[in-house]
């Protein structure tokens, strides 16, 4: 076991969230090294396909893509390719393309001299070229990567952690969370979708990632949910069948992927988990749970 005196946890808004990455067993100084390279590897992440900001990948997508091929960065193309292929296999459930529902919604902001609506093409209408340009081929369409960017940049700062020479660490941005070399499982704890500040139930991850969404917290009514952001591609509406859904995978980018899909999708989205070597929970708007049959434990409700 690790002594206290032998770790570092240190804690940063990021992501449009509070990211705490936490390490041991090594000197302080290294230890610090660590977390800094992994806060500025999730700023890279955030940088490069955030909606909001102008300058970011995804923006010159959204503002050009539909006109020329854009150039992009490497690790947005992996996302995007990852992204297109859940695209394919969910048999467009997972739909990087709803952005204009969301702005409809008032969930994401209008881009200045868009004309996308909510009937917009969905990601069939994206296309990867060579040398990590990208094509939009119908005007109107808007891209939206908040439902796997997130998941993405855990794992970056997991790989960046490693790269410093770190055995044993924790990522964890609001919900996305991955471990490593942990001599002992790592709790976690999911929140109530219908009540996002209270604790439903409570996991274990090892060597693992995982990921939940669910209903986004109301500022003016902290105590319940406003409602879910995961946006079905076919009605164009928010999911409403399933309230919330945690999935572990090996990595956090898969992970954050699948509960859209599982939010979507519910039991059907059993053979798209084994695909991925994957494991689900999720909670019906009634209340009722289910999991996959390979989710590795028992429900343990909070007390």
């Amino acid at each position: 076991m690790t002594s206290a005196s032998n770790s570092l946890r240190r804690a940063r808004p990021l992501l449009g969230t509070f990211v705490e990455i936490a390490v041991a067993g090594a000197a302080p100084m290294e230890m610090n090294a660590a977390i800094d390279d992994g806060f500025a590897a999730m700023a890279d992440v955030h940088r490069l396909m955030s909606f909001h900001e102008p300058t970011s990948d995804v923006s010159r997508l959204n503002r050009h893509a539909s006109l020329e091929a854009v150039a992009v960065h490497p690790w947005t193309y992996q996302v995007l390719d990852l992204a297109l292929e859940l695209h394919r296999r969910s048999t467009g459930a997972f739909d990087i393309a709803v952005a204009p529902a969301l702005q409809a919604l008032d969930l994401l902001p209008r881009v200045a001299g868009g004309a996308a609506s909510p009937a917009a093409a969905g990601s069939a209408a994206i296309e990867l070229c060579p040398d990590c340009r990208v094509r939009l081929l119908r005007p109107g369409l808007t891209v939206d990567m908040g439902g796997i960017a997130k998941g993405f940049a855990v794992d970056r700062a997991l790989s960046a952690l490693r790269r410093r020479g770190m055995t044993q660490a924790l990522v964890n941005a609001g919900g996305d969370m991955a471990v490593f070399g942990h001599d002992e499982p790592v709790a976690v704890h999911i929140r109530d979708p219908g009540n996002p500040l209270a604790v439903l139930y409570r996991s274990t991850i090892r060597n693992e990632a995982i990921a939940t969404s669910g209903g986004r917290i109301d500022p003016m009514r902290a105590a319940a949910s406003a409602g879910s952001a995961v946006i079905e591609p076919r009605s164009r509406q928010p999911v409403r069948a399933i309230a919330g859904a945690s999935v572990r995978a090996a990595t956090c980018v898969v992970a954050d992927a699948l509960t859209k899909i599982v939010m979507i999708m519910g039991e059907g989205s059993t053979p798209l988990l084994k695909q991925y070597h994957a494991s689900a929970m999720f909670i019906a708007a009634d209340g009722t749970v289910q999991a996959t049959g390979d989710w590795p434990e028992a429900v343990h409700f909070a007390a």
